[in-house]
């Protein structure tokens, strides 16, 4: 007993205070001995003599005494060799301040990322129903999700017209569902609690929009249980989370809001709807860093992204890529006009091709409307085949297109020409010079759980008057293969946190090209997509493939 009390009653300084003390003092002397010879270099253009780490600490000392002598801190360098003390104190000050600088952003970093996976970690765990992504508990104290019917009678279910949903705005115009609860399990979908309150929210699917006028696809139809259970169960669950919905503006916003809010990772929103970018952009900025593209200036902020349609073709592959998003808005659906399409998306790609690598200068957007436009067409012949880096073959494609049938080519060119035609208002132009900021920001947004906002005119009749349409589709379907490619090179095969897509009045905005593939494989990618259109009709008149969710 008398040697453990001994034992405890020794206290010293703790290992981890002395090794942090070595290691600023040890950090320190390095500083000053930059420091001094960096001083020197730049004063004098060379090393000064005997300026050596092992001789710092003698320095330091001296310097500690007398700061404005040098000579004395050194004496064994020549005073010549050495700087005013002036530009030494601001060297070693300036290199404290990068470091601190680098030690705040990687402590951010650091608790950015922690923050994230205690709430990816927490959502996981969290019981309840899955609706866009949510798992949320079944009562007000994030109890356990419903059950079976009880012993006591069945689970009371809030009436569609008198619910409110989780922002505050009640739902107007819903008939009841009545009271015996029979129509809320042939035709009503359960949506988990509004935040902070214990309320079930309900959703029609029978072909009746419910108070928020929302109409899930007819695909999404709410599980039916089976067998001598099926009598018992208060209100059936949805077996996934809705993909596509259909509903009017105002029944859109709550929903996509929501939507962004619980995204787990990087999020990619299309709108038309300036007030969702303004209400969901402080939350959402807590996460990760925001950038909004709108090269039509409809939100109200100076801070938008700037980003180039020539971005990147100097690679084959993405130049035909972005010609086909680009055509996509004005692209004719007719199968008789398929050969006047191919010859425009060709004719697009490599122009596409040749402004990017001829892009010196940074005027490639530029170069490349003028082509569009018919002014000197043929100088991107010549570009694709004197260019080391050029596709091999481009130069003859582009030729063969700009000498084949008169009637093709012209309609080819009219329809490149209604594509860019945007690039003639100098601020959408603007929009398209972007400067390295810009492009490290696109290509670092996704890992580090930042958000992307796409916002875009909304435009019932992009075929004769698309706007700045065509840009915003050809950077959302960039954003979304960017996102399939870091996919497709992670372990599992899919992203984790996960990137997900808002895609509102994505038809009028931005209508991407391969928006049936995304929906049905998008979430086993890491990319769940959510899919908010006005009507069915506004999606056929858009995709010849029918949207499945």
């Amino acid at each position: 007993m008398p040697e453990s009390r001994s034992r405890g009653e020794e206290r010293g300084i703790p290992d981890s205070l002395l090794i942090g003390l070595l290691a600023f003092l040890l950090g320190l002397t390095v500083l000053v001995w930059t420091a001094t010879g960096l001083s020197g270099l730049f004063s004098h253009g060379a090393w000064p003599d005997a300026v050596t780490f092992t001789r710092t600490p003698q320095a330091m000392h001296q310097l500690v005494q007398a700061p404005h002598d040098l000579p004395a801190a050194w004496p064994d360098t020549p005073a010549a060799q050495l700087s005013g003390y002036g530009l030494f104190w601001g060297l070693l000050i300036g290199q404290l301040l990068v470091l601190l600088v680098l030690f705040i952003f990687a402590l951010g970093t650091w608790s950015r990322w922690r923050a994230v996976r205690a709430r990816a970690k927490a959502a996981a765990a969290m019981p309840g129903n899955p609706v866009l992504g949510l798992n949320r508990g079944g009562g007000p104290g994030g109890g356990a999700p419903p059950t079976h019917q009880s012993q006591a009678g069945p689970p009371p279910v809030v009436d569609a017209g008198a619910r409110t949903t989780a922002y505050g705005d009640p739902a107007a115009g819903a008939p009841a569902d009545g009271a015996d609860g029979g129509a809320d399990a042939a035709g009503t979908r359960a949506w988990g609690p509004a935040a902070g309150t214990g309320a079930t929210r309900t959703v029609r699917t029978d072909g009746v929009a419910g108070g928020a006028g929302l109409t899930p696809a007819p695909g999404m139809a709410s599980w039916q249980p089976e067998g001598p259970e099926a009598g018992r169960l208060p209100s059936p669950r949805a077996a996934r989370p809705p993909r596509l919905v259909y509903g009017g503006p105002d029944a859109r916003r709550p929903t996509a809001v929501q939507a962004i809010q619980d995204a787990e990772g990087a999020a990619l929103v299309i709108t038309s709807d300036p007030t969702l970018w303004a209400e969901t952009k402080d939350a959402r900025a807590k996460l990760g860093p925001v950038h909004v593209y709108d090269p039509g200036h409809l939100c109200d902020t100076p801070a938008r992204l700037h980003w180039s349609p020539t971005s990147g073709c100097e690679d084959a592959d993405v130049a035909a890529a972005r010609a086909t998003a680009l055509l996509a808005p004005v692209r004719p659906q007719a199968r008789i006009d398929a050969a006047m399409a191919d010859t425009a998306e060709t004719l697009l790609r490599c122009w596409l091709h040749a402004a990017a690598l001829d892009s010196r200068d940074g005027k490639a957007v530029k170069q490349m409307h003028r082509w569009a436009q018919g002014t000197g067409a043929h100088e991107a012949v010549r570009i694709l085949r004197t260019h080391p880096k050029a596709m091999s073959g481009s130069a003859g494609l582009l030729e063969s297109a700009l000498t084949a049938h008169p009637e093709r080519r012209e309609i080819a060119q009219e329809l490149t020409a209604r594509a860019l035609d945007a690039l003639s208002s100098i601020h959408i132009r603007e929009a398209c010079t972007p400067n390295r900021a810009d492009s490290l920001a696109l290509e670092s947004f996704a890992a580090e759980g930042g958000t992307l906002y796409v916002v875009g005119e909304a435009i019932e009749d992009p075929r004769s008057r698309p706007a700045a349409m065509p840009l915003l589709t050809a950077l959302a379907s960039d954003v979304v293969e960017r996102g399939r490619r870091m996919a497709e090179r992670s372990p599992d095969g899919r992203l984790d946190p996960p990137m997900t897509l808002v895609l509102d009045d994505v038809a009028a905005v931005a209508p991407l090209p391969r928006l049936p593939e995304l929906l049905s494989t998008g979430q086993d990618l890491g990319l769940p997509t959510l899919v908010l259109l006005r009507s069915a009709e506004q999606a056929r008149a858009r995709w010849t493939e029918t949207l499945t969710p």
